[in-house]
């Protein structure tokens, strides 16, 4: 893959991102990159006061990087929207226990054009991933595997966004722990994922995500194993809610999905249907909030008066 020319331009956006690092005494530079630069001339002209981070979302350029002394991150999301991968390189950031969960950071991407680093944004981590931390992610890990848990949360994320046919959509994903899951749930009349082989129902495939983003609409929670394959759909959740706090204005779903992850080892995701809010529950309690980027765009057609015409 041919690299990124690091021409003046891109030096100019660069020395302004360090500029804006230094000011706000952020602790960390984020790049986002589609493909490799020159990494020579980048170092140059970074901060020796913050730590540069490189996120790729191919393999192949994490050599390089490294070698070049940059700290890297694989994404592995080539088609996921701008915000998703900066979540997802925040995410990893403090998994990793690269950057504190408290720090702030100075992120450089393209927001417009795939070829241009177009874009700069200041994020401080403890509004963008809530109290989470890296004890939580390896918590996490351990109940449900990581690579499980994303693909759910990710799944969660395009439902939360996109709605489906222009209307918002809220659901619920109860992942991990399926057999104590299980004895809690009920089937709400008609399970339309029943008979299906596991192949068929396994998340890891984009055809199964595609077909659970139609049935999100249907009442119920989608039970999900450790490997990522749905076990049930339209399940309604009895779990005992007594002893929890939530915030307010949280429904039905939201007290289902604290409830199952507190009486169970399961991870709850819930999307709220009215702003596509991603919550993830553990213990009975929300660990991370994502807010979705954008919402789909709902088109309408153009209304207006037909002019008055006289008879005469």
């Amino acid at each position: 893959m041919k690299p990124i020319r690091f021409t003046e331009k891109l030096a100019d956006m660069f020395s302004l991102a360090g500029k804006l690092a230094k000011q706000t005494s952020a602790d960390a530079l984020l790049v986002l990159l589609e493909r490799p630069t020159n990494w020579s001339e980048l170092l140059k002209i970074s901060s020796k006061s913050q730590q540069l981070i490189v996120a790729f979302d191919s393999e192949e350029h994490l050599a390089d990087a490294k070698e070049a002394g940059l700290t890297t991150l694989l994404l592995d999301m080539p088609e996921a929207p701008v915000y998703d991968k900066l979540t997802q390189a925040l995410l990893q950031s403090v998994g990793e226990e690269i950057l504190a969960p408290g720090a702030t950071v100075v992120a450089i991407y393209s927001g417009f054009d795939a070829d241009i680093l177009d874009s700069i944004s200041h994020i401080r981590l403890t509004d963008h991933l809530g109290r989470l931390t890296s004890k939580d992610l390896q918590q996490l890990s351990t109940n449900v595997p990581l690579d499980t848990l994303k693909v759910v949360v990710d799944l969660a994320i395009d439902i939360g966004r996109e709605g489906r046919e222009g209307k918002s959509v809220g659901t619920l994903f109860v992942v991990g722990d399926s057999r104590k899951v299980n004895k809690e749930c009920e089937t709400m009349g008609f399970d339309p994922m029943r008979g299906y082989k596991r192949k068929e129902r396994d998340l890891h495939d984009p055809r199964v995500r595609e077909g659970i983003k139609e049935l999100a609409i249907l009442d119920g929670a989608f039970i999900v194993s450790t490997e990522g394959v749905v076990e049930r759909s339209c399940q309604r959740i009895q779990a005992q809610s007594a002893h929890l706090t939530l915030s307010k204005g949280l429904g039905t779903r939201h007290w289902a999905a604290a409830a199952i992850s507190k009486t169970t080892n399961a991870i709850s995701v819930a999307v709220s249907e009215s702003n596509g809010t991603v919550r993830i529950f553990s213990e009975g309690e929300v660990i991370l909030r994502i807010e979705p980027f954008r919402r789909a765009i709902k088109w309408r057609d153009f209304e207006y008066e037909p002019p008055h015409v006289d008879d005469d």
